[in-house]
């Protein structure tokens, strides 16, 4: 059985926080088709509870090495 990686922010990975890399990666998903999901799921919802999200996820996931 092996360990599963922990959530946390990529420091490579980003494009503001790290938290779409750091799911990505976490789950072995690419990271460029999850944030393109993301958007739209946010626009369709209309934008702000993905912004929510989004900075709630920034404040509680640790940084990669932190």
């Amino acid at each position: 059985m092996t360990a599963a990686r922990p959530f946390v922010r990529s420091r490579h990975d980003r494009m503001i926080g790290g938290v779409m890399g750091g799911i990505a990666r976490r789950f072995g998903w690419n990271s460029t088709l999850l944030r393109v999901l993301f958007v739209i799921v946010s626009i369709a919802s209309a934008a702000f509870p993905g912004i929510i999200v989004y900075l709630l996820l920034w404040l509680l996931m640790p940084e990669e090495g932190a």
